[in-house]
């Protein structure tokens, strides 16, 4: 089934965040982001599902976002 969504890599996903291409491959094994396989056994993220956690949909959001750092999936904060 394909829903015209892009796929990344988790390098294009590491940079989204600032964080390290690792970092993202642990979110996607232990589960707190989704991920596919590839036939050759790599990982890509689905564009949306990834926008959607960078907007922070399903997350409380603060009060004043220019205050507060941002939460990222594995529940660390990161200031900027």
């Amino acid at each position: 089934m394909d829903t015209g969504d892009r796929l990344l890599t988790p390098g294009e996903v590491a940079a989204l965040f600032r964080v390290d291409p690792k970092t993202v491959t642990r979110w996607a094994a232990a589960g707190r982001i989704g991920s596919i396989r590839t036939p050759g056994g790599h990982r890509r993220f689905r564009e949306s599902e990834v926008r959607a956690l960078l907007e922070g949909e399903g997350l409380a959001e603060p009060e004043d976002n220019a205050q507060q750092p941002q939460q990222y999936p594995n529940g660390n904060r990161a200031a900027f």
